[in-house]
């Protein structure tokens, strides 16, 4: 549908109108006026024929033709006038401008006919004769003579008739010019007039058009223009009422959607940034959204997943079960999921529920994902340490409680046997108060670190090591082995000299435990630049003992784990100094590390910030945690 400007439905229509209404007045105009000069002429005629009437009807009743037609002559000149007198045969008697004997009878004339019947007579046609358009009045005739001798005028009998004319050619031509000049004037009116309604369609469409464009740019979102129509006095009330109802509309509408943008902008915003993975399917189970966390879960494309089925995007048979039951069922349902990559597992716990719409109707289901693995981690640790510390218990328990069950059943009695019955379980005592001792520093540092209550301060690395070599040189002694420092005087950092020396002793400890007889441990302590420009301060402890498997190293740092039980029984170790290590360099934003080979010994290492520095991570040393 091709749908016209304004100005051309206001503009032609008022033109048409004027137009015709112009035309109608010209029309009738003209025509009036020829009628009322007709008309005129008419009566003037009319008159002039019944002045002369009483003086022919005289000479028609004396017989005086000759007179009579004279007198027609006479007064023709004088009137301008043409003068006819014809009798009740049609017979021309006489006639001012031609010879009334070679005129053809007029009976059939129809102003001739009407003053036979006693009536005036009028008639404009073409004049036979003069070959000119005439207006013709004939009056009746009426005069003395046989029975109407004596009557009174109207009881007497028609005898004939008296015609006047004149030529209207003249008359034509000023009627032309009138309407010539009437014409003019309308098309002089019609112009003024279409001037006049194509300023006033202007004036109405223009602020009309102003409003289109306002409107046009509202639709394309740009709101930052008004309309100006209603502050000047230039337009309509109307108009002006409709402008500025638009500009509160457009107010309004724009408060609006500034409004939702900004909610918008926030649940995208919550949305995203959701630790909690989020993924919303239709009833065709076809993805509708889904924020990063999902899209970092499933390693998926958000843009291209948006209008894939589920099944393309997430290759999970527990979670599209789930969807499917939700969509059948219309209800609740939780579920936990496991998801492979590679060789580790992560778990997910899924709480899905239908999508409904504000009238009720299910329109998908909406699924939130839990990332609980660190929690199974945490668990399964839990459960190893459970099993750990009751096996690392167990063990000495069972021996303190196996002699002295032998020492109750009479080995008392054998001083020999119940000395080193009693030496026994003195060792296993002190073993087992050395395991409960290393958890609960285990755990006295671990609540350090979570609270953030660890007192660092910035201080030489130097005494803090020849402490804890000078408490592990008795150890070292009884296996002749000189552990020996190397490390710079000036060298810094931020730490907590007890926990640090706990950390360095436990190290030195087991590299003396782990090391032959007459060798060395080598303490150092160096600072480091990285890559990225930062420093670290690197402490490392080194033997020359039997080393480590490469299959132990990624969990020597774990509670109770031993690479070699039986031989770390036999030495006396607890399975947690390693383990305490690793937390006391976390404290400290540090890691640790071991690099080791078989035959050859071991360096384990703490990596600790710079002075000003923050934590740092073993990757940055290129060795295995």
């Amino acid at each position: 549908m091709n749908n016209k400007k304004l100005i051309w439905q206001i503009f032609p229509p008022n033109l048409l109108i004027t137009l015709v209404a112009m035309l109608a007045v010209s029309w009738y105009g003209s025509t009036a006026l020829q009628k009322f000069y007709i008309e005129q002429l008419e009566s003037a005629l009319q008159a002039r024929a019944y002045l002369i009437r009483d003086t022919v009807s005289q000479l028609m009743a004396d017989g005086k033709f000759d007179e009579l037609r004279e007198f027609c002559r006479k007064s023709g000149r004088e009137a301008l006038t043409r003068i006819t007198i014809i009798d009740l045969s049609g017979k021309v008697v006489a006639d001012s401008n031609e010879d009334a004997d070679l005129m053809e009878l007029h009976n059939g004339r129809p102003e001739i006919i009407e003053a036979y019947k006693g009536h005036t007579g009028t008639s404009i046609r073409l004049s036979r004769t003069l070959q000119e358009n005439m207006l013709y009045v004939a009056v009746p005739l009426k005069w003395h003579g046989g029975n109407d001798a004596g009557k009174e005028e109207a009881d007497r009998t028609v005898s004939g008739a008296l015609r006047v004319a004149v030529t209207v050619t003249a008359i034509e031509r000023t009627l032309e010019n009138v309407q010539i000049k009437i014409a003019l004037g309308a098309i002089v009116v019609i112009f003024a007039a279409a001037l006049v309604t194509l300023w006033v369609s202007r004036r109405i469409s223009r602020p009309l058009e102003e409003m289109k464009q306002c409107a046009l740019r509202y639709s394309r979102g740009d709101f930052s223009q008004r309309m100006s129509l209603h502050k000047g006095g230039s337009v309509s009330l109307e108009v002006a009422t409709l402008a500025a109802s638009m500009d509160r509309m457009v107010e309004q509408l724009n408060e609006r959607i500034r409004t939702i943008v900004r909610q918008r902008n926030e649940l995208e915003a919550v949305f995203a940034s959701m630790s909690e993975a989020v993924l919303a399917v239709d009833t065709d189970e076809r993805v509708i959204s889904l924020n990063k966390a999902a899209v970092d879960i499933f390693a998926i494309d958000g843009k291209q997943a948006s209008g894939m089925l589920l099944q393309e995007v997430v290759r999970n048979i527990d979670l599209q079960r789930q969807v499917k039951q939700i969509l059948e069922n219309l209800e609740p349902l939780q579920d936990e999921i496991v998801l492979q990559y590679g060789a580790s597992e992560r778990f997910l716990q899924t709480n899905g529920v239908p999508l409904l719409d504000g009238s009720g109707r299910n329109i998908g289901v909406l699924v939130v994902m839990n990332d609980v693995t660190r929690l199974r981690r945490l668990e399964n640790i839990r459960r190893d340490f459970v099993a750990n510390v009751s096996h690392e218990l167990k063990t000495p328990i069972t021996s303190i409680k196996g002699y002295v069950e032998t020492l109750l059943e009479g080995a008392m009695d054998n001083r020999e046997d119940a000395e080193r019955f009693l030496k026994i379980i003195l060792k296993q005592s002190n073993q087992l108060y050395a395991i409960i001792e290393d958890l609960l520093s285990l755990s006295r540092i671990e609540k350090l670190s979570e609270s953030k209550e660890v007192d660092l301060s910035l201080g030489n690395l130097q005494p803090i090591l020849e402490e804890a070599v000078q408490t592990c040189q008795m150890k070292a002694s009884q296996k002749n082995i000189r552990i020996l420092l190397n490390c710079p005087e000036q060298l810094q950092a931020r730490v907590n000299a007890t926990l640090l020396e706990q950390a360095v002793v436990n190290l030195v400890v087991n590299a003396v435990k782990y090391s032959e007889d007459a060798s060395e441990v080598i303490v150092s302590a160096e600072e480091k630049k990285l890559d990225d420009g930062t420093t670290r301060v690197v402490i490392s402890v080194r033997d020359f003992g039997i080393g480590i498997a490469k299959k132990h190293l990624p969990r020597l740092f774990e509670r109770f784990y031993r690479s070699d039980k039986a031989r770390s029984r036999k030495l006396g170790g607890t399975g947690l100094g390693l383990s305490i290590v690793k937390h006391i360099a976390q404290t400290h934003g540090g890691d640790v590390a071991v690099k080791s080979q078989e035959g050859q010994g071991s360096t384990f290492f703490i990596s600790l910030p710079g002075a000003g520095e923050e934590g740092v991570r073993s990757e940055e040393l290129g060795v295995r945690s």
